[in-house]
């Protein structure tokens, strides 16, 4: 019997081949039809887990779950090790271009060079505020975040506001960003059927995670260098105020 595409929720729809029928992002580039992921080096600013918290344990719990669902196999799932939430998007060698690289540096400018460039920036960097996040629902890839209140989620803002003006480049989506723990990428895109066992399943997972951890323990914010997003080296770490 085919599912009926309207209970899907809208933010899902990117899982659904009915709903987007279009060859997945990063295919052949991140990772591989086999779920291997491949060499793609940059940087970025994220906050990792912290180990041994209530937080990690639900998290790491519910990416359990994930690998035992129908339709595990269309997935490309990253090392629980990785799990963090990024707070600002560095560069990548896959996407030099504006505006997602500074404007006053080529774009043919080695990783490695642009790291070094970016952590002579960072040292003029003062770290804002703490801010508490919490699971607002979980999708294929993952779980989505937002701050937990009003004043976290402008403190969340002002985060990354300061690190573009720093870095010198703010990406399109910059102020409708969607903080995220990255479980897996999609390698093909589910069927109906499928579907309709994963919407239900994610809801099951967000009411658990936020039972068992209203509040998503996060270690500071670091800058990070990476060859692939199997692991994020923390070279700088910005303890809040």
């Amino acid at each position: 019997m085919r599912a009926d595409l309207s209970s899907f929720p809208a933010y899902l729809h990117f899982a659904s081949l009915s709903h987007s029928p279009d060859p997945t992002p990063h295919l052949g580039q991140r990772y591989d039809t086999a779920g291997t992921f491949l060499r793609e080096r940059g940087n970025t600013v994220v906050c990792h887990l912290v180990e041994g918290s209530e937080a990690a344990a639900a998290i790491t719990d519910a990416r359990s779950r994930f690998t035992q669902m129908p339709g595990a196999d269309k997935l490309a799932f990253t090392a629980a090790s990785s799990l963090h939430m990024t707070l600002f998007q560095g560069i990548i060698e896959t996407r030099r271009a504006l505006p997602y690289w500074p404007s006053d540096v080529p774009v043919e400018t080695p990783v490695d060079d642009m790291t070094g460039l970016f952590i002579d920036r960072l040292a003029r960097f003062e770290p804002g505020d703490t801010f508490a996040v919490e699971v607002t629902h979980a999708t294929p890839n993952g779980l989505t975040l937002d701050g937990v209140t009003e004043r976290d989620r402008a403190i969340l803002k002002d985060w990354r506001n300061r690190l573009a003006d720093l870095l010198g480049y703010r990406h399109p989506d910059h102020e409708t960003y969607v903080f995220h723990i990255t479980f897996a990428y999609m390698i093909e895109r589910f069927d109906d059927q499928t579907m309709a066992a994963w919407v239900t399943f994610l809801d099951e997972v967000t009411t658990e995670i936020r039972r068992r951890a209203p509040v998503i323990e996060l270690r500071a914010p670091a800058f990070c260098a990476f060859d692939d997003m199997n692991h994020f080296e923390e070279l700088l770490v910005f303890e809040p105020k």
